[in-house]
């Protein structure tokens, strides 16, 4: 999912360097993005939803129903990128959070589980089945929100025309240095709230 993250970023780039751009590759592009981002990252909470039943007692004998509530990422997934993908307005911003921000979130999940933190108790909020809900309905409604949210483009290296991606890169390495695995979680809260706070800039 994250060299995903990372191929997704660069492939615009790499378009517009050869000056290629077709729409069936935009199609192609989003067809990729519901599987690295949506599907993939369902299939994570999927599994964490079902060791989270493990836990209790005749766990295995839990519903698949109580499971399937994983794969509304995808479905919020797929429909951010059909609106994207119809809306031309979207060239300097996105409406909703993007869906390779909530893959890379969801991604971070298994990392943070299985490096552990000093500094927050990991395993029982991420092995919780109401924890785990609450992430699947928030993510879902962030996605197919109008909420603002800036793009990492850089058109120049203006300090005035992009403070705020300068903050959340500023941000995004201390956290990381300080939170390892953590710390995307914190960096997708930053990423939201540095989108609303700048949103008319």
């Amino acid at each position: 999912i994250i060299l995903a993250a990372v191929i997704d970023f660069l492939d615009g780039f790499v378009a517009r360097l050869f000056n290629a751009s077709s729409e069936m590759g935009k199609q192609l592009d989003s067809l990729a993005d519901v599987v690295s981002f949506g599907v993939a990252p369902s299939m994570i909470i999927y599994q964490l939803l079902r060791f989270s039943y493990m836990k209790e007692e005749n766990g295995l004998e839990t519903s698949v129903l109580l499971l399937f509530p994983a794969f509304l990422v995808a479905c919020a997934g797929a429909y951010r990128l059909a609106r994207f993908n119809i809306d031309n307005t979207q060239t300097n911003g996105f409406k909703g959070v993007p869906i390779p921000a909530v893959g890379i979130l969801i991604a971070s999940f298994p990392l943070a589980l299985h490096f552990g933190s000093s500094l927050f108790n990991v395993y029982d909020l991420l092995i919780n089945k109401w924890v785990l809900y609450g992430i699947i309905i928030t993510v879902c409604l962030l996605m197919i929100s109008n909420l603002p949210m800036m793009a990492m483009k850089f058109k120049n290296l203006s300090f005035k025309n992009n403070l705020s991606r300068f903050i959340l890169i500023i941000f995004s390495v201390i956290a990381a240095l300080i939170l390892q695995w953590i710390s995307v979680p914190v960096i997708f809260i930053g990423y939201i709230i540095l989108s609303l706070a700048f949103k008319n800039k």
